[in-house]
């Protein structure tokens, strides 16, 4: 099915698909040891590929998982208080629920990725309480591996293969369940397959239709890695129209910003923002946040009054009163001297309400 945002995205300067290309096969990647920060990245997975008796080719592409590229870089951060690394690797907050554990965050990090918490790691990240953070430059990364990989296999091997390298890591995804992985960082290939231009069997023309191969690589890749086999490199062989030497189009080209962002905020956030507070600042913090649990009418009542008091230059002077009527529903009653500051924050409680998901329920009336 075409996807309306990808209208917005640029141009193709050529059709650039060309349809099944038969059989494609992942190849796990076994014997890479623990990372360390400072390694040679590059040499320690050409050194695991030549002991597991496999033979680059040209045309294949490389899965690599961003953790053991993060241990090799060292970008760590002490495990003291992840919501405040999550912050200071974020750009912004996209949408925020209250756990068990506290606040979660949906951010778009520094990276440019839209994911949780910013895709910081604190699992298999050895025995001292540290966290693992993505890159700044993800893409840049990968074309740094991907140049440390081919100078190994040159200088140790006589090998010169064209290659690609997918940089990964694992996300969910807005209304579906589960996680996969996704293309964070791409070097050596295109990570888009681009149908537009072309025509479909009928002989339309396509006008949106664009896949994230790069993506797709890197979801078919974890089939044979996981989080728990402890194999974060595979070998995707079969996909060599997608190698492009020295291409200098990353998996940022992915990530959809600007008029494509069809969904910048979520919609309770968005509801709150107009009002002044802003995901993830001070005051959505004292307004409360709302809980990925069931909660009742009355705590989400009151949070909606705080959301339309605490912004608001006049809220201060309006107080809000309920009682529960004989139907069941809540009244609020609005009173304050200053019949303007009243209606104003009526008016503004109708909008924190419906970010609460009340309606019915609540009846408002002002003094």
């Amino acid at each position: 099915m075409p996807d309306p945002a990808a209208t917005t995205e640029e141009a193709p300067e050529e059709a650039s698909w060309s349809g099944p290309v038969g059989e494609v096969r992942i190849i796990p990647v076994q014997g890479i040891p623990e990372i360390v920060r400072d390694c040679d990245l590059g040499a320690v997975i050409g050194g695991a590929i030549a002991a597991g008796g496999e033979a680059l080719r040209d045309g294949d592409i490389l899965a690599v998982t961003s953790k053991i590229a993060s241990k090799a870089l060292g970008l760590t951060a002490v495990r003291t208080d992840k919501r405040a690394v999550v912050r200071e690797q974020s750009v912004r907050v996209v949408a925020e629920r209250m756990t068990s554990t506290g606040a979660t965050r949906i951010v778009e990090g520094r990276h440019g990725v839209v994911m949780a918490g910013a895709g910081i790691d604190a699992s298999n990240t050895g025995p001292a309480e540290t966290l693992l953070l993505l890159p700044d430059d993800p893409d840049e990364v990968a074309r740094e591996l991907l140049e440390s990989l081919t100078a190994y296999l040159r200088l140790t091997l006589g090998l010169a293969p064209d290659l690609g390298l997918v940089l990964t890591d694992t996300a969910g995804r807005p209304w579906r369940g589960g996680q996969t992985d996704f293309a964070l960082g791409a070097a050596g290939l295109r990570v888009l397959a681009d149908y537009r231009g072309c025509s479909d069997v009928d002989g339309r023309p396509l006008e949106v239709t664009a896949i994230a191969v790069a993506d797709e690589i890197a979801a078919a890749a974890d089939l044979v890695k996981g989080k728990l086999a402890q194999v974060p490199v595979a070998i995707l062989r079969g996909l060599g129209h997608l190698v492009e030497p020295g291409t200098a189009t990353g998996a940022r080209r992915l990530v959809r910003t600007g008029p494509g962002d069809f969904f910048a905020m979520g919609h309770v956030e968005a509801a709150r923002a107009a009002l002044g507070v802003d995901p993830g600042s001070p005051l959505a913090e004292a307004a409360g946040i709302r809980s990925v649990n069931v909660e009742s009418v009355p705590d989400r009542l009151a949070r909606a009054v705080r959301v339309a008091l605490l912004a608001d230059p006049r809220g201060s002077s309006v107080r809000a009163e309920t009682r529960e009527l004989p139907d069941g529903r809540v009244e609020v009653l609005m009173t304050c001297p200053d019949a303007y500051a009243v209606g104003r924050a009526t008016a503004r409680l109708e909008v924190a309400l419906w970010s609460e998901g009340l309606g019915e329920e609540i009846v408002l009336r002002d003094a």
